[in-house]
């Protein structure tokens, strides 16, 4: 197996990446880069090329990127397969995606840990060829969780190659190396390869939508333009199959269950692995999931050892080996033919029959009632051959009324741990959050419990413990606890703006005075989280207090600065 390029000499590096920065930053910001892996007799998949070069991956990066542009062998995928990925990067974001990172919907964010991967591997006879095949595979690799979109991207670019060769991907570099700046709450138009695809990026502002419905639509006689939406996912075709089990998957993805997604093909395991991640939108899943998994990847074993508990992962497999290498996990989706309608609840254990026999492996007893009334609709639609976007539409609305009415007593109590507006004072430290009390918050569900919103009976404080315990929750509560953190920086700091620091002076130290000179200037120096109209007021607080300092303190201070 073939692991890529020779990386930069270490004194190279520096000098190198300055030049790739400055002639690639706006891709960067787009895409990471596009790899091209062949299959070689002698070294098995490898990696041919990378765009554009000078590209900085890692010798485990592109090992790992070889294993998973390839399907599994006994997947037999002919003609033309797509699916996407995720591998873990240990480089650190641009300038841009952190700043974008800022504004953007929590599910779209520029991922700081992973590279997103999407793939295009063709396979077709070939006599001319020593196996008599041709196989190849294009992937974009980049930050961003823009499925739709980089899909369609992929699918215009990967047979422009295959057709005329690699002067088409240098092409497709400089295009999107001319894309507008990476921001949220922008309609964008994203020319490539003499196609413009259009779309919507949200932001928080314009409230938690990944569709393109508010994409203007650009009409031009010369040049086709693609309406493509962000994020969006027909979930229903994924899911039907499952769709009996739509609560019990709900519950195991909110809960961060270890998960794996058994199929015959990397199209449809990463299909189905996505879906399950939007289950509880608009809450991000933020425990690890893997959409395609191989035996080959570097996080095998980490995620294999039977010594622990399995973690929080949802997998994605073809290969028929991880039906014993992960029987100790404790759900299991064997996806069977896509025609079948429903698929059965069995009880893990019989491992003959999960090599053969389609359905969801557990023996997780739910927290919650099923909604039998929405499963009979689903279930009528698939029978009257309803469009499958009406369908999806369905799941989507029941989804989001239920991770709502399961969200909104936590945002409600987080709310309350906001110190009242009068133990702000404008001369001392801002104070932080009142701590979270599971007991205080299960107190407040008997009046404002998500019954109020759910007709959903069952033990919904049982799933809140459970759900305390996930990375879900933790990564939840932290942006909530900052969030809050920043908003009592924000009321200190306007009351500290508003105040009489002449007066405050009156009686007090030299060295209080200069410890607040020195505060306010490191709060204006840190560009603070307040209107314009604020950091001019703090401004002048700072000339106040420069007003009642000694000379000889002044002169020391303006040396100091």
């Amino acid at each position: 197996m073939a692991c890529g390029l020779q990386n930069y000499e270490d004194g190279d590096v520096p000098a190198a990446e300055l030049e790739f920065q400055t002639k690639w930053n706006r891709f960067s910001d787009w895409l990471h880069c596009i790899c091209v892996v062949t299959f070689d007799l002698e070294l098995g998949q490898a990696m041919e090329s990378v765009y554009p070069p000078g590209v900085k991956l890692s010798d485990q990066e592109k090992c790992n990127i070889c294993y998973l542009a390839f399907p599994d062998s006994n997947s037999g995928c002919m003609g033309d397969t797509q699916f996407h990925v995720k591998l873990r990067s240990r480089t650190g974001l641009t300038r841009q995606q952190l700043l974008y990172n800022e504004d953007s919907v929590p599910t779209l964010r520029a991922d700081s840990t992973h590279y997103w991967g999407f793939v295009y591997f063709r396979q077709v006879k070939d006599p001319s060829l020593p196996r008599g095949y041709f196989q190849k595979s294009i992937i974009l690799l980049t930050r961003l969780p823009f499925i739709n979109l980089f899909y369609k991207v992929i699918q215009l670019i990967a047979p422009k190659h295959f057709e005329e060769g690699e002067r088409s991907l240098e092409a497709a570099c400089h295009d999107i190396n001319r894309w507008p700046v990476l921001d949220a709450g922008q309609n964008v138009l994203l020319p490539v390869l003499g196609a413009v695809f259009q779309s919507y990026i949200p932001n928080q502002q314009t409230g938690k939508i990944t569709r393109s419905d508010i994409a203007k639509q650009v009409h031009s006689p010369n040049v086709p333009h693609i309406l493509a939406s962000i994020q969006d996912v027909n979930v229903f075709d994924v899911l039907s199959s499952v769709i009996s089990h739509l609560h019990l998957l709900w519950e195991l993805v909110l809960t961060a269950e270890p998960i794996v997604v058994m199929a015959s093909s990397p199209t449809e395991c990463s299909a189905l692995v996505q879906a399950l991640t939007y289950l509880i939108q608009p809450l991000p899943y933020s425990a690890e999931y893997r959409p395609y998994f191989t035996i080959h990847d570097s996080e095998f074993k980490e995620f294999t050892r039977k010594q622990y508990k399995p973690p929080c992962v949802i997998l994605g497999v073809t290969n028929p080996f991880f039906t014993k290498t992960l029987q100790h996990w404790p759900h299991t989706i064997k996806l069977g033919d896509a025609s079948s309608i429903k698929s059965k609840l069995r009880k893990v254990g019989n491992i003959k029959l999960l090599d053969t026999a389609p359905g969801v492996y557990t023996q997780y007893k739910t927290f919650l009632e099923k909604d039998k009334s929405i499963i009979k609709k689903l279930h009528n639609g698939i029978r009257t051959d309803r469009p499958s976007e009406v369908q999806t539409a369905m799941v989507k609305r029941h989804l989001l009324e239920l991770t709502q009415s399961f969200m909104i007593p936590l945002e409600r109590y987080m709310a309350s741990l906001m110190p009242l507006q009068k133990n702000i004072s404008p001369y001392r430290s801002p104070p932080v959050p009142n701590p979270f009390n599971p007991e205080d918050f299960f107190a407040t569900l008997l009046q404002s419990g998500p019954q109020l919103t759910s007709g959903i009976k069952g033990d919904w404080n049982g799933l809140y413990r459970a759900f305390f315990k996930t990375p879900n929750f933790s990564a939840w509560f932290h942006e909530r606890h900052r969030n809050l953190t920043n908003k009592l920086h924000a009321l200190q700091l306007e009351a500290l703006a508003g105040s009489d620091l002449k007066k405050w002076s009156v009686g007090k130290k030299e060295v209080e005075i200069v410890d607040m000179v020195l505060k306010l200037r490191e709060v204006l120096k840190s560009n603070p989280p307040v209107p314009d109209n604020t950091r001019t007021l703090l401004a002048r607080r700072l000339d106040d207090l420069n007003c009642v300092l000694p000379e000889d303190m002044k002169s020391i201070l303006n040396v100091g600065t």
